[in-house]
């Protein structure tokens, strides 16, 4: 390639010999020249000599000469020999692979930034990373734009400095981390996002879900930070409400108040619409029905609660008429205008066709807003008149037609199948099928909790999955022959639950008022006037009702090691555990305080099994017994995760005292720890979070060494540790009886 004489002048300048240069080198100095003076240049020059020298390929010191341009544009020129040492650090350290992501991603890094401070900040940790986690610095290299592209530069530092401290002694771990392939790093940069994080407003958006809808809609959150081929959108389907895990301010607009808003719509949705058969219409036709049931079922919201109509309004877009340009296809954009002046009265909008259909809409909803049929007369219809030859072209205006709080519809539509014969309809989304119970086995929805590192001294964000299932049910009467073959306890546990049953009023004497005469008092009182003592005018009395107000749950510690027989015993400890259970629950139900039973049992921090066996309003009968009867042990004992879920179990109980007994024969452990001290760190993080919350937790073990650790859990008076296991069902409800007198 002939090169013009300036470009030969700088040419010359170069000592790089790579033949490729020639082919760049032209239109890269022309884009240096922009922003570089001479000695810049000259400096620009030098460090890709410095780069050629290192002799790691040809194509490092194109990307160099190419590429540092756009870097001092968005910095300054003293960054250009920082970037060269760089580069040549990671080639004496041999971090293989790395400088080439390391050039290439480096403008794409610094318009993010957009500052030589912050940039240099980023080549600071560079070198961090090669010093203490050599092995994932070319992950993070490639994963750099993507990183930038969520976060800011201290919450990238925060997500990479975490990854360092957890797996620093892991190093063959260090590239799913640093390369975004690992659950951890998931939550972690999750963690570290800026705004309204869904996992902190969850309880807060339940409550708002029940109290203004009188819904219990399961919510799911997806993160938009790893859908990268397509962005997900907020649906409706039989799981439940899909939503972003994080919402960022928009302006004055929280992140609560996004999530509100976005709720509230698929809400009304819920409660006004039901869906139409989708082959009954075309691809346009479906979109101009959307618009119309959006804005029938906002109006039906907005009757109910006016506030949510400036909150709509301030997070829907107002295009600009006349804003899709020609030889593109408009329908969004017209339809969006539509639905900004049916929601907002005062709209600055003029043309007749908007003006005619916003009209047709108010007189429709003034006839009959809950005929749903509306919808599909004004969307048809504003098609039919509206209808232009460029919607079919294949370019589509979205720009300011996206509105952000509203979910993508596939709640309204349910499909004719090819079943036709037998009349089925089916929604690929589920729609058809919303009110349907969950699946027969019972499993819900996991749920992530987070775990504590003591080492870190940090917890680790959504780090263990629970499965929450109800317990399949066995035979009933295996409880009862185990209810008879402890008659002569049970007899004892009834005289003590007698002694403990609240009365239903209990007097109050000595008042000075009250609800009458305290006769005995009045008596005295008078003997003493008569005889000139100073008489008691406390003469009367009242009476309060005396009850117990409490909430237990029993957790049992479901483990292989239940499965074995201890020594002494003719039975193995599950057997025992439900001698024990049967006998607690009969003696609670008779004291008539709210009682659950549920077990655990774990296979890694990916798999915790949680499993109910009675529910807290469920009558002690023949069904928890059945559940009872069918319980087994298996696996592990991950206890945190387990009090944690059940601590979410109790935090809705409105009684005064809460009370969590963990039946346990061990320490907490699991095959994917190695650290025994990790666990029951954990654990007592666990039981102190209940704690603060209000609920009391209670270790009863059966482990004969427990005395060594379980204070050091549950706390020195909160634990007992039963050393003959053959006298855990005779112990276990008067203990409980102990506990709550």
């Amino acid at each position: 390639m002939t090169l013009t004489p300036e470009a030969l002048k700088w040419r010359a300048r170069l000592n790089c010999t790579v033949s490729k240069v020639d082919s760049i080198f032209e239109a890269a100095l022309s884009r240096a020249q922009e922003t570089m003076n001479d000695d810049a240049l000259a400096t620009w020059l030098e460090g890709a000599d410095k780069v050629c020298a290192l002799g790691r390929g040809t194509e490092l010191v194109l990307i160099f000469l190419d590429e540092m341009p756009e870097v001092v544009r968005h910095s300054d020129v003293d960054i250009i020999p920082e970037v060269a040492d760089l580069a040549a650090f990671l080639s004496a350290e041999a971090v293989r692979g790395s400088i080439n992501p390391f050039l290439a991603t480096l403008p794409i890094v610094a318009r993010r930034l957009d500052n030589a401070t912050s940039l240099r900040r980023w080549l600071h940790l560079i070198r961090t990373m090669v010093a203490d986690a050599k092995e994932g610095t070319k992950p993070l290299l490639e994963r750099a734009p993507f990183l930038f592209a969520q976060l800011g530069l201290k919450s990238v530092e925060n997500w990479i400095l975490y990854g360092i401290r957890v797996y620093r002694d892991h190093p063959h771990r260090l590239p799913d981390y640093f390369g975004l392939q690992s659950a951890d790093a998931k939550a972690m940069l999750v963690k570290e996002r800026n705004g309204t994080l869904f996992m902190d407003a969850e309880r807060q958006l339940h409550m708002f879900q029940r109290a203004f809808w009188d819904h219990d809609t399961d919510f799911h959150a997806y993160s938009e930070a790893f859908e990268t081929a397509r962005k997900p959108r907020p649906h409706l389907d039989k799981l439940g409400i899909h939503l972003p895990d994080v919402y960022e301010d928009i302006g004055d607009i929280t992140g609560i108040k996004r999530y509100r808003a976005l709720i509230a719509h698929m809400a009304a949705h819920q409660t006004w619409s039901t869906p139409f058969l989708a082959d009954n219409f075309s691809v346009f036709q479906h979109i101009a029905i959307e618009v119309f049931e959006d804005s029938r079922v906002e109006y039906l919201a907005m009757q109910k609660y006016p506030g949510l109509r400036p909150l709509w309004i301030s997070l829907h877009p107002a295009p600009k008429p006349g804003g899709c340009p020609e030889g593109w296809s408009c329908i969004r954009h017209h339809l969006a205008m539509l639905s900004y002046a049916i929601l907002n009265p005062d709209h600055n909008y003029s043309d007749p066709a908007l003006l005619e259909y916003v009209g047709l809409f108010h007189d429709r909803m003034d006839q009959d807003s809950a005929d749903r049929q509306s919808s599909i007369d004004l969307g048809v219809g504003w098609l039919r008149d509206n209808h232009e030859h460029d919607f079919r072209k294949p370019n589509v205006w979205f720009e300011d037609t996206e509105v952000g709080y509203r979910d993508d519809n596939r709640y309204l539509w349910h499909f004719l199948e090819e079943a036709e014969e037998e009349e089925d309809f089916h929604s690929d989304h589920g729609a058809a099928r919303r009110n349907q119970d969950q699946d027969e086995d019972g499993l819900l929805p996991p749920r992530f909790y987070p775990e504590w590192d003591y080492q870190l001294q940090n917890y680790r964000p959504d780090w263990v999955t629970v499965y929450e299932t109800l317990q399949q049910q066995g035979s009933a009467g295996d409880i009862d022959r185990l209810l008879e073959k402890h008659q002569r306890l049970a007899k004892q546990l009834k005289q003590i639950v007698d002694l403990l049953k609240p009365q239903q009023r209990r007097r109050v004497r000595y008042q000075q008022e009250g609800d009458d005469l305290d006769l005995d008092v009045a008596i005295r009182a008078a003997i003493d006037y008569r005889i000139g003592s100073t008489p008691d005018t406390r003469i009367q009395q009242s009476h309060v009702k005396d009850g117990r107000d409490i909430a237990v749950m029993l957790l049992l510690d479901l483990s292989e090691s239940v499965n074995e027989v201890p020594k002494g015993a003719d039975a193995t400890i599950l057997q025992l555990s439900q001698e024990a259970s049967a006998l607690l629950a009969t003696a609670v139900e008779a004291l008539g305080d709210p009682f659950a039973i549920a077990g655990f049992s774990s296979n890694t921090r990916h798999e915790v099994n949680y499993s109910h066996f009675k529910g807290f309003k469920e009558p002690w009968g023949d069904i928890p017994k059945a559940r009872l009867a069918a319980m087994k042990g298996g696996f592990s004992t991950r206890m945190g995760a387990a009090i944690r879920h059940a601590g979410r179990h109790l935090e809705q109980r409105g009684e005064e005292k809460r009370l969590l007994l963990v039946l346990t024969d061990g320490k907490p452990h699991d095959i994917d720890v190695a650290d025994p001290q990790y666990l029951p760190k954990d654990t007592q993080l666990a039981v102190g979070e209940l704690d603060s919350k209000g609920i009391t937790t209670y270790c009863i073990s059966l482990d004969p060494d427990a005395d060594d650790y379980v204070s050091d859990i549950f706390g020195r008076n909160n634990f007992t540790v039963i050393d003959r296991v053959e006298s855990l069902p005779e112990k276990l409800p008067k203990l409980f009886m102990s506990l709550t007198r």
